[in-house]
């Protein structure tokens, strides 16, 4: 495919220009990857982020699609003989699959329909008389074509089959698939019923169970609860429009007078739309809706998981981490300032044992032996409990008690990777240090768990796994590579979505500072097996290291631009050191000096950024958080309460809230503001801390209804 045809396109429609589409789409090509184009060749982008990259990269995939399709069309029919020049000028033009589907339907080679065979029975010319609607004697014409060898014995027989044949080539018609495509598009209404017998069982489906709404103004998340309710047998659903508007099209570009001819085509109308165009036209609408929901969905998950990932880390510390629970006790466990595991035991401070007190001297003695800075604990089964019983024992040094959100901890646990780090501890210990290591850095911990176990996701299961996992996955290699990884001490998990390196490259470098010992500079790299050229300038300016000889090694200058920071502190007669401690010498820098044809002042800023922050982590600065005193079961809960909580996920009609209850309540949208909020992520982020106030509780469904507006 030459990739020019499509470059105007793109630019069109993504409302940037030529240049830079060609400039991106060239470092594509030669297999750049997207956090290196948006980060280290913005000259080339014209300073294009990261999403719109992402656009460019999809959209060429999707026209490449389109380009094939058509290519094995135009040889389709060409090989029938039927390829005409009108006929390939429009299957050049056609700008979508759907079109171009449309103008191959007639020549797509099909299973033997009415149509066909009563072309076989040599009734098509009178179908073409019938469609002309010329003032004759229908039966009388019929006669004509009746034949005992083929099979035709009676004028109705006759009719039905020239009927048949109309309404295929009505079906057939591109134009009036383009209208009814866009009839069903614009004013078709999803209705949905409860199947007989099946009204109790799932109360979820309850608002569906006769439902009615216009397709175009569903939101993503009440059509994918209708697509699963009938993907699992409660709910029956149709996707159409009013048939007045339909037929008021198909008579008036097929009917063309009161003619007796004008009956038979006026039947074969209600016969093509009944038996073919409204199913075709229904799943396709449906197909359409549901990608439009998928993408809608996906979006509102990767926005989700990409806060999380980007939540604030404490650091690197001693922690203890708890895993709470009461009838097996609470596993804890020790890690060092590395996230080691130092020491694993179980407590019992909770009911039903209630050992309190020699719980409370063990945790002392775990604090004061390991030198504990923070205690991490799980928010499930008895977290509440086992924070409260942390705070109230005294004496340990006024470590930082935080609550962590241990969702998708028991994936990791029972992971392949879990096993192969903790092949000596079972799955509790394993949780445990999950805890307390997502404490330390969440984003190094959570990239070693499937993203849908994290639960930040709306209808996860229910959208297309393939886009999902594309979408997940940009987000993941976007968060890891703009907060920057240790070469010396990240997981080969967190190295493997470094820009440009697999998981086997990721093994090798870890493979290597274990054989030989720390690596002392981004230099050394290229000495691991695996590490060419290309790879080296792709994850290079990623990766710290931070006791390397040369400073800019642990910062994000990329290595082929070191010589520019070399000539920058030649030039003002000092050290590298000196340019990044003393913001007077950087203010110095006359930039453009240092402008060439192949770095220009985007980078140069971006290096002077650097200089001034080393390696800084873009992430917020870690701060502590407590639930409401008092406030521990739905029990506890009373409407007009006000209380602190985090977001822990956001969907499009709402975001759930942690009130520290074991149960998250549910801010609707429509409770977010007092003015019109179109997007919840316009409003909330995952983690973002907020103030809440209880509307209603209802304790058998374990429901909390909450709102953010300010009585």
């Amino acid at each position: 495919m030459d990739n020019d045809i499509y470059i105007k396109t793109i630019a069109r429609e993504i409302g940037i220009s030529l240049k830079q589409v060609t400039g991106t789409v060239k470092l594509l090509n030669e297999d750049a990857t997207v956090p290196f184009i948006a980060r280290y060749r913005k000259e080339t982008t014209g300073d294009l982020d990261e999403t719109e990259i992402i656009k460019i990269r999809d959209r060429l995939k999707s026209l490449a699609e389109l380009y094939k399709r058509r290519e094995a069309i135009l040889k389709s029919i060409e090989d029938q003989g039927k390829l005409t020049p009108d006929l390939n000028k429009k299957i050049l033009k056609a700008d979508s699959l759907s079109i171009l589907e449309d103008i191959y339907l007639p020549f797509k080679p099909k299973r033997k329909t009415r149509a066909i065979i009563a072309k076989e029975k040599g009734l098509e010319p009178l179908a073409l008389t019938l469609l002309s609607q010329e003032d004759i004697d229908v039966k009388k014409e019929a006669q004509k074509y009746l034949s005992t060898e083929k099979q035709v014995n009676t004028t109705e027989e006759a009719l039905k089959g020239a009927q048949d044949i109309i309404a295929e080539i009505i079906n057939e018609d591109p134009e009036i698939r383009k209208k009814m495509r866009q009839l069903f598009t614009e004013n078709a209404f999803l209705s949905s019923k409860v199947i007989k017998g099946k009204e109790e069982p799932r109360e979820k489906y309850k608002d569906y169970f006769d439902w009615n709404e216009k397709i175009s103004k569903i939101p993503s998340h009440r059509l994918l609860a209708v697509l699963r309710g009938t993907a699992e047998g409660y709910l029956s659903h149709h996707i159409l429009p009013e048939q007045e508007k339909v037929f008021l099209i198909l008579e008036k570009m097929y009917i063309k007078n009161n003619s007796e001819s004008s009956v038979y085509v006026k039947n074969a109308l209600i016969d093509c739309y009944k038996r073919l165009l409204s199913p075709s036209m229904e799943n396709e609408i449906r197909a359409s809706g549901k990608n439009k929901a998928d993408t809608d969905a996906i979006k509102v998950f990767a926005g989700n998981l990409k806060e999380l990932l980007l939540s604030a880390p404490l650091g690197q510390k001693n922690v203890l981490a708890i895993d709470p629970g009461f009838r097996t006790g609470c596993k804890v466990v020790c890690l060092d300032s590395q996230g080691k595991l130092l020491f694993a035991d179980t407590i019992y401070p909770l009911e039903p044992h209630n050992k309190l007190s020699d719980s409370k001297k063990k945790l002392k003695e775990l604090c004061e032996k390991f030198k504990i800075e923070a205690i991490a604990v799980g928010n499930g089964t008895g977290g509440r409990e086992a924070k409260k019983f942390c705070e109230s024992t005294d004496d340990l040094n006024n470590p930082d008690i935080v609550m962590v959100n241990e969702s998708g901890a028991s994936v990791y646990s029972a992971s392949k990777t879990a096993r192969l780090e903790f092949p000596d501890y079972d799955v509790t210990v394993r949780g445990a240090v999950s805890i307390g290591r997502r404490l330390m850095d969440p984003l190094a911990e959570l990239v070693k768990i499937d993203p849908k176990s994290i639960g930040v996701g709306q209808y996860q299961h229910d959208v297309d796994q393939k886009e999902l996992k594309k979408s997940l996955d940009d987000v993941v290699v976007s968060c890891v590579n703009v907060v920057g990884c240790e070469v010396n001490t990240a997981s080969p998990e967190l190295l493997s979505f470094v820009s440009g390196l697999s998981i086997k490259t990721a093994g090798s470098i870890v493979k290597f500072r274990e054989e030989k010992g720390a690596i002392s500079s981004r230099e050394e790299l290229l000495k691991i097996p695996g590490m060419g050229a290309k790879t080296f300038e792709q994850c290079a300016g990623f990766l710290r290291v931070r006791n390397s000889p040369n400073l800019l090694d642990a910062s994000g200058v990329h290595p082929e631009s070191y010589h520019v920071v070399e000539k920058m502190s030649g030039d003002l007669g000092c050290k590298i050191i000196d340019l990044i401690k003393k913001e007077h010498l950087r203010k110095e820098i006359e930039i453009k000096k240092y402008v060439t044809g192949s770095i220009g002042l985007p980078t140069l800023k971006d290096i002077l950024k650097e200089l001034a922050k080393p390696g800084r982590d873009p992430r917020a600065k870690f701060e502590s958080f407590s639930f409401a005193e008092g406030v521990n079961t739905l029990e506890d809960l009373e409407p007009g309460a006000r209380l602190p909580g985090v977001v822990t996920n956001v969907t499009a009609f709402g975001a759930f809230v942690d009130i520290g209850v074991h149960q998250d309540g549910l801010v609707h949208i429509s409770q977010m503001s007092d003015s019109f909020v179109k997007n919840p992520l316009d409003i909330v982020k995952v983690h973002q801390r907020v103030m809440v106030t209880v509307l209603s509780v209802d304790i058998p469904r374990k429901r909390i209804a909450l709102t953010m507006k300010e009585k």
